[in-house]
């Protein structure tokens, strides 16, 4: 006999693919502010911390190196 399993993509199986799902979808956003204004990704990612005022100086020095800091802040978790 065959079983019939239901092979729905759609369905979830646990809560830790809701909390991935969620999780990077907030990754997302953050990279895209950290694109944007990288001292805002790195607010929304750590606080008021070194890292913060660190991209700051950052991204006064260069924008680029703002965005690169960030992104690295972010995606390391």
């Amino acid at each position: 006999m065959m079983s019939h399993e239901n092979k729905n993509p759609s369905k979830i199986e646990n809560m830790s693919d809701v909390t991935t799902t969620s999780n990077s979808n907030s990754d997302i956003i953050r990279v895209l502010l950290a694109i944007v204004l990288p001292p805002v990704g790195v607010f929304l990612q750590v606080g008021l911390g070194l890292h913060f005022w660190l991209n700051i100086l950052l991204t006064i020095m260069g924008y680029v190196p703002g965005i690169v800091h960030a992104v690295w802040i972010i995606l390391r978790k």
